[in-house]
């Protein structure tokens, strides 16, 4: 943004004149010292104006590109075991080593790998669509098995997808966001893994080739298609990638999503309805099929007070986390499962924020190996502030309750953590 000469040294010039005691406006040069001292504040004030107009970051094609981010810092207690000291979604049954060591299975601990860092680029038109490009990364891809693992976690890519999007068409190829329960809890303490992930929230980012279409009513309703590359989560190499049992199946998976939506920003709703079907090589040349269905929603009852969640079915959903990640039980049958989340945020304004919600996943009995998860529970509430600058300092509270075989175990987990968005 330009501004005038004139009106920049107005203010300068009164700041100037004022800032000076009244005895020194009786010496007869005061009057032209102030006068250059104004047009030497005036001439900085332009070059930092110039400065600010020039982009900090410039793509080589000349498109705009913007850095986004949040720096996360996390401070966690947990008072039992779970699969996961820092973001826990699950509790374990302590093992023959944590009671052979004597030493209490209650831990603390901090972290700052769910910092986040993305790129997005735009401003670039093709095929009479505009063009949009996303990158997205956090630290959450595991850690060396080294003393300084803990303080040197691996880059994990999230997101890195291209979009064309006409008036009431889209395209959108890359690595990105499932169509299959699109919606995810408010979190800053469970992020790398979202909250109710294994309780309820079915969660993925998978390579894919997504259509849209949408209409232009006020309220519009839109219809979506997506082939993904078949994946399920088979441990992988330090370099050389194998194919697991989707991809053995020869066939993509295929989702499908329609939605309502309307209003924007904080007042926006969506209520959307889903599909999923892929398939998992089994012996010889027989398939098994992982299938789901899901209804989600995010309904703004007024800018303060907003209520999203999920709620699903189906069977072989451990891609997904579903089944309490759970894919092949008793006799190699796709376990079976339903579950969902509910969600209330609260916003009373001066940029408070709390609230609560509930997810659950339950699995079929009948379908799970002896040794396996027949039950995920886990209650949330979180309290924070978030300044306009984009500090935010906050609290989160989970209880964990995972049904085994030998009984239910409960984890309580306490986090507190400040971040900043940028």
């Amino acid at each position: 943004m330009r501004l005038s000469a004139r009106f920049i040294a107005l203010p300068i010039l009164a700041a100037a004149l004022g800032a000076t005691p009244l005895a020194a406006q009786n010496q007869p040069d005061s009057l032209a010292e102030r006068l250059r001292r104004a047009e030497e504040d005036i001439s900085q004030l332009r070059t930092r104006l110039e400065q600010q107009a020039q982009p900090t970051v410039r793509s080589r094609s000349l498109r705009t590109v913007e850095l986004y981010g949040l720096l996360v810092a996390n401070g966690y207690y947990n008072d039992a075991r779970t699969n996961n000291s820092d973001i826990p979604a699950y509790a374990e049954i302590p093992t023959a080593a944590d009671t052979a060591s004597g030493l209490p299975t209650s831990n603390v601990g901090g972290i700052a790998r769910q910092t986040r860092l993305g790129f997005t680029v735009s401003e670039a038109q093709a095929l009479g669509a505009l063009v949009t490009g996303r990158i997205e990364t956090d630290f959450v891809g595991g850690q060396q098995p080294s003393a300084a693992g803990r303080t040197s976690p691996l880059l994990r890519l999230r997101i890195a997808s291209v979009r064309l999007d006409w008036a009431h068409f889209g395209l959108l190829l890359g690595q990105d966001w499932t169509l299959l329960s699109p919606q995810n809890p408010t979190s800053y303490a469970a992020m790398g893994v979202p909250m109710f992930g294994y309780s309820g929230n079915l969660w993925f980012r998978a390579p894919q080739v997504r259509l849209t279409a949408e209409t232009s009513w006020k309220a519009h309703l839109g219809i979506q298609a997506a082939a993904l590359a078949p994946m399920q989560p088979l441990a992988q190499g330090v370099v050389a990638t194998q194919p697991d049992s989707a991809e053995r199946s020869g066939r993509p998976t295929a989702e499908g999503r329609t939605y309502l939506a309307w209003g924007s920003g904080e007042a926006a709703g969506e209520i959307g309805v889903a599909g999923h079907l892929g398939w998992l090589a089994t012996g010889g040349d027989s398939l098994l099929q992982s299938e789901a269905v899901s209804l989600d929603g995010r309904i703004a009852i007024s800018s303060h007070l907003v209520i999203s969640g999920e709620a699903f079915s189906g069977r072989a959903l451990g891609a997904f986390a579903g089944g309490v990640a759970q894919n092949l039980g008793r006799g190699g049958v796709p376990v079976r499962a339903e579950g969902g989340w509910v969600q209330v945020d609260v916003r009373p304004g001066s940029g408070w924020q709390f609230g609560g919600g509930y997810g659950i996943d339950d699995p079929k009995d009948a379908d799970v190996l002896a040794s396996g998860r027949f039950r995920n529970a886990t209650y949330s509430g979180h309290l924070f502030w978030r300044s306009p600058s984009g500090l935010v300092i906050g609290a989160e509270y989970k209880r964990i309750t995972t049904d085994y075989a030998s009984g239910a175990y409960l984890a309580n987990h306490i986090n507190v953590y400040t971040a900043l968005a940028f």
